[in-house]
Order: structure tokens, then C-alpha cells, then sequence
């Protein structure tokens, strides 16, 4: 029994992760360095100090803060316009509530753009609960995020879904003992997720139709 659910938002819930792609390169051209191939997956899903230690690994000797800031507010100026809202988001959203389920976000998007992209998508009344892994000591692959999130919406991780599209995210959810789905975006599914995670989706229409017949959690 799914005793609450926990939005993972880029690449998850909208599509937002083609403009983290094109960020990079115009980012670190402002400090003379070339786009190093791999980067962009390498940084999904993170945040903060761990997307940092990932840009010191490709732009070594770099100003990581600079350039993690400046990626920050050119997404944040593209997000402005909207961001189109991923296949099934609605009908999983409509279908949660009809069933009374708590639903939260916990992304590691600053906690504004979180707000702004749910208001731009017309789903803000849905969650309860919004965190920020932008700021936390320990963001994602670290499953801090969802404990806490988990804590503030009072249900237990075993009884919770996760649903994310990023591999750090799976990984998280995972060690956090959360009934962890993937719906993979740009990245594919790992050995580790096709192993750990409840199960991996297409799209939101299948995590809600196994929802409506039973078969997940």
C-alpha cells in the first residue's frame, strides 16, 4: 500500500533537461573552457557540493561555484517561459488525489523554480510538501532529501513512492528504503536501477495504471 508519492521535477514531472544541456557550453565559455563531452550527464540529478565535486572532475582547476550559479540563472531565465510538462503528469496527478494520496516534491532545483515551474504548470495545489536539495549537506545520491520529505508529509519510506528519472535519484530513493521507480528521461537505466528500483516506466501513464490495478506498492 503507496502511502504517499515523491516528485522528483527535472526530466520527471517536465521537461527541463534539454535546457541543463544547453547551458553548459555557453556557461564555460564565459571563463574560456570548452565543453568537455559527458558533462551534462554526469551532473543530472545533483546539486550543490556534489555537482560541484562532478565539474571539478570535468573542468578541473575551474571556479565549480561560478559556473554552477551561472548555469543556475540561465535555466532559471529560460524557465520563465515554461517548461512543457512530461506525458501522463496530469493523469497521474488527478489520479493521486481522487485516491486521497499526500504528494511532495523534492528536487535539487532551487526551491523558486520549483514553485515557479509548478505555478507555470498549473499543478501547484497538488503538494504539500516542496524541498530543495540546492542547499542540503548531503543532496542527492543521498537519500537525505527524501527522509526528510518523508518525515514532513508523516509517512514511512517503505510505504512511500519515489518517482525519478535520474540515476543519483534512483539511488537515493534506493538507500533510503523508498519503493523507488524510474522513468527514465535522457539517461537509460542502469544495472543498478533495472536491480533495486520497484520498476522502471515509460512514461507517468504506466507508474499511474500500475497504481490504479495494484501491482505497485
Amino acid at each position: 500500500m503507496i502511502d504517499g508519492v515523491i516528485f522528483d521535477m527535472d526530466g520527471l514531472m517536465f521537461d527541463t533537461e534539454p535546457i541543463w544541456t544547453r547551458v553548459w557550453a555557453p556557461v564555460l565559455a564565459t571563463i574560456g573552457r570548452e565543453y568537455p563531452h559527458g558533462l551534462a550527464n554526469a551532473v543530472r540529478g545533483t546539486s550543490g557540493a556534489s555537482m560541484e565535486a562532478v565539474l571539478g572532475r570535468f573542468v578541473p582547476g575551474a571556479d565549480t561555484t561560478y559556473i554552477r550559479e551561472a548555469a543556475y540563472a540561465m535555466v532559471h531565465e529560460e524557465l520563465r517561459k515554461g517548461a512543457p510538462k512530461k506525458p501522463g503528469l496530469d493523469e497521474l496527478l488527478a489520479f493521486l488525489a481522487e485516491q486521497g494520496v499526500p504528494m511532495a516534491v523534492a528536487s535539487s532545483s532551487a526551491l523558486e523554480v520549483i514553485r515557479m515551474n509548478l505555478a507555470n504548470g498549473g499543478v501547484s495545489d497538488y503538494f504539500g510538501e516542496l524541498f530543495s536539495g540546492a542547499g542540503m549537506a548531503h543532496p542527492k545520491p543521498e537519500p537525505d532529501i527524501f527522509l526528510n520529505t518523508a518525515q514532513a508529509m508523516g509517512v514511512a519510506p517503505a510505504h512511500t513512492l519515489v518517482l525519478e528519472d535520474s540515476l543519483s535519484g534512483v539511488h537515493a530513493g534506493v538507500a533510503g528504503g523508498f519503493v523507488t521507480v524510474m522513468v527514465p528521461d535522457l539517461v537509460a537505466a542502469d544495472d543498478f536501477a533495472r536491480e533495486h528500483a520497484a520498476c522502471i516506466c515509460n512514461d507517468l501513464v504506466e507508474v499511474r495504471d500500475l497504481l490504479a490495478s495494484g501491482k505497485l506498492g
